[in-house]
């Protein structure tokens, strides 16, 4: 009932902005005489081009010819408790700015209209890894009261809709609050989330496979930290979906 409740809300807030601002796009904010799902053909593009080849482990960039079968040179000393990553594209260009638009005010909106892209996008990807439950890696309550939502879960819905996949928000939680890992030193990141994440209680996930939901991979600190925390309740494989792998 109180999901279906916010449904209603977002729909009537989506469409009173939509007449407030008509025919403007999400990404670029500018009027467009064409909008699919709320972005113009431009943004659309420019935000699903990616037009490099990724390291199927980590989701780094890597080069055209590079023998990944233990990984790229970025993750084949690494130990993940993840078994592959994927992403929308590189954290740069209009990527980057909209993601960072996610932590503002007018996040909750800009994180559906992209959720919604992404499956659109990367739909055959996932739908190739049969998940059989989408998890986003949480944000610590505090963070989420101060920001008044939870991007990673705006986002897990929307790809869950579009997928046709369950989203469990509140299946993964953050105990810790550490600083935030960008201003960390990558050898420091492990360590700054080591033990941040805690499963729910009694959860079962034997034999399922489990995409776990985050916007920003890189170097895999908080993704290793959030799966591992699923690990005891022994999932058949996790995989981990970004919107974008940074440097």
């Amino acid at each position: 009932m109180i999901a279906t409740l916010w449904q209603a809300a977002r729909t009537f807030g989506s469409g009173l902005l939509q007449l407030v601002y008509p025919g403007v796009c999400w990404a670029c904010q500018q009027p467009r005489a064409e909008l699919c799902g709320g972005l113009c053909s431009q943004c659309e593009q420019q935000l699903t081009n990616d037009p490099h080849p990724t390291c199927p482990r980590c989701s780094s960039t890597v080069g055209p010819f590079v023998n990944l079968a233990d990984g790229c040179m970025n993750c084949k000393d690494e130990s993940y408790a993840f078994d592959q990553a994927l992403r929308l594209g590189p954290y740069e260009g209009l990527l980057r700015a909209t993601i960072l638009r996610m932590k503002s005010p007018a996040g909750i909106d800009v994180a559906e209209v992209v959720g919604e892209l992404w499956a659109r996008q990367a739909s055959e990807r996932c739908r190739a890894l049969h998940p059989d439950v989408i998890i986003p890696v949480p944000l610590h309550w505090s963070r989420r009261w101060r920001r008044g939502f939870n991007r990673g879960g705006n986002l897990a819905r929307a790809v869950g809709r579009g997928l046709g996949v369950r989203g469990r928000v509140a299946w993964v939680s953050r105990k810790e609050r550490p600083a935030p890992q960008r201003q960390q030193a990558p050898a420091r990141r492990r360590g700054n989330v080591h033990r941040a994440f805690q499963a729910r209680r009694g959860l079962d996930l034997r034999g399922q496979t489990v995409l776990l939901i985050d916007d920003v991979l890189t170097t895999g600190a908080t993704a290793h930290e959030a799966a591992r925390a699923l690990r005891p309740a022994r999932p058949a494989q996790i995989a981990v979906a970004v919107l974008a792998h940074g440097k």
